[in-house]
């Protein structure tokens, strides 16, 4: 199964949107641009993973560090908490999480 990008993002913005709600207006770009750094990071971690240029552990680490890379930038926006921020993520996460497993062929998130 190959990712796409373009959907992934799509699918996790719309969870941010739900989130975030009210304050979207004012986050949205923020929100776009990181759902498509999520998106593009989850579609690289297959490739890498299908090449066995990586393994899970190194997988997980990828998404990881992006995952922090994201909860630093919905952090620095006014009016954000960490409950927030981590609330978003989960839920852009929850709503890609069966393909992405799927297309790496293990439990990623």
């Amino acid at each position: 199964m190959n990712l796409n990008a373009s959907q992934l993002g799509k699918d996790m913005l719309g969870a941010f949107k739900g989130v975030f709600a009210e304050k979207w207006p004012d986050i949205k770009e923020y929100g776009e641009a990181e759902a498509k750094k999520l998106a593009q990071t989850l579609v690289m971690i297959e490739a890498l993973k299908a090449a066995r240029k990586i393994n899970e552990e190194q997988a997980a680490l990828h998404l990881e560090i992006q995952r922090n890379a994201t909860r630093t930038v919905l952090l620095t926006l006014e009016g954000l908490g960490i409950l927030t921020a981590e609330a978003a993520i989960n839920a852009a996460l929850n709503v890609v999480k069966d393909s992405v497993n799927t297309a790496v062929g293990f439990a990623l998130i």
